[in-house]
């Protein structure tokens, strides 16, 4: 049995090159989650993928649209994980300090944070369960963070594949068991 995890296709937005606050972030993640995608050709790797599970957000069902030609299972639990500002005042701070400090915040279980590292791993292992239930190769397409702990998961089910830190866009990783 074969899994394949795609990161969606890389989006067209780029970072802010200023100081942000709370808000622009935000505003900046509501525009990211809306920008276009920079399409480019998929390697299957020769697989003939028998089922796709997408996230529900457009970047990663429109990847999948392209991978895979049958029906796709949508769902919110392979979405990213959610960002929540840690400052909610007008202080403006480099972007990468920002999401730095998020990530921090989330590891450690910060109040601010939207959904415990706890919280993905449940929702991430009811998508695998579920992906998994029928024994044939599946192709799963969504965000490079959840790529990282579905990783972690699929090692610890018996699977075996390649290591990554930051997922490439629109590249299938093949996990096999």
């Amino acid at each position: 049995m074969k899994v394949g995890l795609l990161r969606h296709f890389k989006v067209t937005l780029g970072y802010p090159n200023k100081l942000v606050s709370s808000a622009e972030l935000l505003q900046w993640q509501r525009e990211y989650d809306e920008s276009g995608l920079e399409e480019i050709n998929i390697d299957l790797h020769g697989v003939e993928w028998k089922r796709c599970y997408s996230s529900d957000l457009g970047r990663a069902r429109q990847t999948a649209e392209k991978a895979f030609s049958g029906h796709i299972f949508c769902s919110e639990d392979l979405r990213e994980i959610a960002i929540s500002p840690i400052l909610k005042s007008g202080v403006k701070i480099p972007l990468w300090l920002y999401l730095s400090m998020i990530r921090t915040a989330w590891f450690f279980g910060h109040e601010s944070q939207k959904e415990s590292k706890k919280q993905v791993l449940e929702r991430i292992n009811k998508a695998l369960d579920y992906a998994l239930a029928h024994g044939e190769d599946v192709l799963i397409v969504g965000h490079g963070g959840i790529m990282m702990f579905m990783r972690k998961e699929l090692l610890k089910r018996g699977f075996s594949g390649p290591k990554f830190n930051r997922p490439e866009n629109a590249r299938i990783y093949i996990f096999e068991k």
